[in-house]
């Protein structure tokens, strides 16, 4: 049985969703198990991931296969491979189509899985190719190259969500108003008596929003962001 069951959500954006594919798969171990989620790509999009899942070796699901609720579906695929890590006995790590894990990115954190004391979520920081430190993790770029505890918030960019947390805390009860569930998730970690992890001493390289370009528009148009936010329900945390 795969020690680690990895998941990847994706919405086109297929170039990048590719590259992501391709550095898992390429890790310096092999003992996980890995899902594709399709979350209403276009059918180009569908048609290139079946091709790579053919090829590689990787599980694709096709969210329309499971539900008519548009995109983003963020909470039915926690929902799903929280389930599957469960079953597997084993820890869940989400990386997003976005992002670049190095070969040993997996055993690195799976290293700190069995080693850190007490933890809920374990996160890779995030990277520019320069090696400088990206969003979401700007709060962290003055931090020491080491896995440091912590409580703010940690995206699921590149994060693991230990086996005890999966069972303590059912993703059932996420709201389903919300389109995106890390901040919650890593302040129900704390809750639950947790401990998060940041892991400065393990980069992955991050391409913010390759998949959903409109959020770029935080950091270039505020303003016309969070008017759409507001009037068109968008982006809800």
């Amino acid at each position: 049985m795969a020690k680690l069951h990895i998941i990847t959500p994706v919405k086109d954006s297929i170039d990048t969703a590719l590259e992501t594919i391709e550095h898992i798969m390429n890790s310096d171990t092999s003992d996980f198990s890995y899902t594709v989620y399709d979350d209403f790509s276009s059918y180009e999009t569908r048609q290139q991931l079946k091709a790579a899942s053919e090829e590689k070796g990787f599980k694709l699901i096709h969210l329309q296969d499971l539900t008519n609720h548009p995109s983003p579906n963020y909470l039915l695929v926690l929902q799903h491979a929280q389930q599957q890590a469960i079953s597997n006995n084993c820890p869940l790590l989400i990386i997003e189509s976005d992002v670049l894990i190095q070969k040993n990115t997996l055993s690195e954190l799976m290293r700190l899985n069995n080693s850190l004391e007490n933890p809920g979520m374990i996160a890779a920081v995030t990277t520019h190719t320069d090696g400088t430190v990206n969003f979401p993790y700007l709060y962290a770029r003055h931090y020491k190259k080491s896995t440091q505890a912590t409580l703010k918030r940690l995206s699921f960019c590149c994060t693991l969500l230990h086996l005890e947390l999966l069972k303590s805390y059912d993703f059932n009860a996420l709201n389903p108003e919300k389109n995106w569930y890390d901040v919650f998730i890593s302040r129900q970690s704390i809750a639950q008596g947790f401990t998060n992890y940041l892991a400065m001493d393990i980069p992955v390289i991050h391409k913010p929003h390759s998949s959903r370009p409109w959020k770029l528009e935080k950091y270039n148009n505020p303003f016309k962001y969070y008017w759409k936010k507001i009037t068109q329900r968008r982006d809800k945390i």
